[in-house]
């Protein structure tokens, strides 16, 4: 059975720090696009980050560049986004996403990616 597991959420206050995890069991995707989205109340889900698996090359959704970083380890089946100067507005449940298919493109839209795991809640607040 697929899994992905997100960790790191909570509560941070506004200019903090937070870095999330996701680890995947089940197979590997060494080889898969991962990436990051995230749900504001309200809201649709949102893409937030890739990063390529090969080159590991950054891509973060413009309106988080400078403050988001996105990072995988290939050989532990991770990804984790470290986020610094929290925003009140960066409140939402952080999702991790991956692909069924190998591939090096990277995809922004929800229903491009099969596997989800279950969310961990972000809380920028004073």
């Amino acid at each position: 059975q697929v899994q992905l597991v997100e960790s790191g959420g909570g509560t941070v206050q506004p200019g903090g720090s937070l870095t999330l995890s996701c680890a995947a069991s089940g197979r590997t995707f060494s080889k898969n696009t991962m990436a990051w989205f995230r749900q504001a109340p309200g809201l649709d889900r949102k893409f937030v980050a890739t990063v390529n698996w090969r080159t590991d090359q950054q891509i973060v959704e413009d309106v988080y560049e400078g403050r988001f970083f996105i990072f995988r380890d290939n050989e532990l089946n991770t990804i984790t986004l470290h986020m610094r100067n929290l925003k009140p507005s960066d409140t939402a449940i952080y999702y991790c996403a991956a692909r069924d298919n190998e591939g090096l493109d990277w995809y922004s839209r929800v229903n491009q990616y099969r596997y989800w795991g279950q969310g961990t809640q972000v809380t920028v607040s004073s």
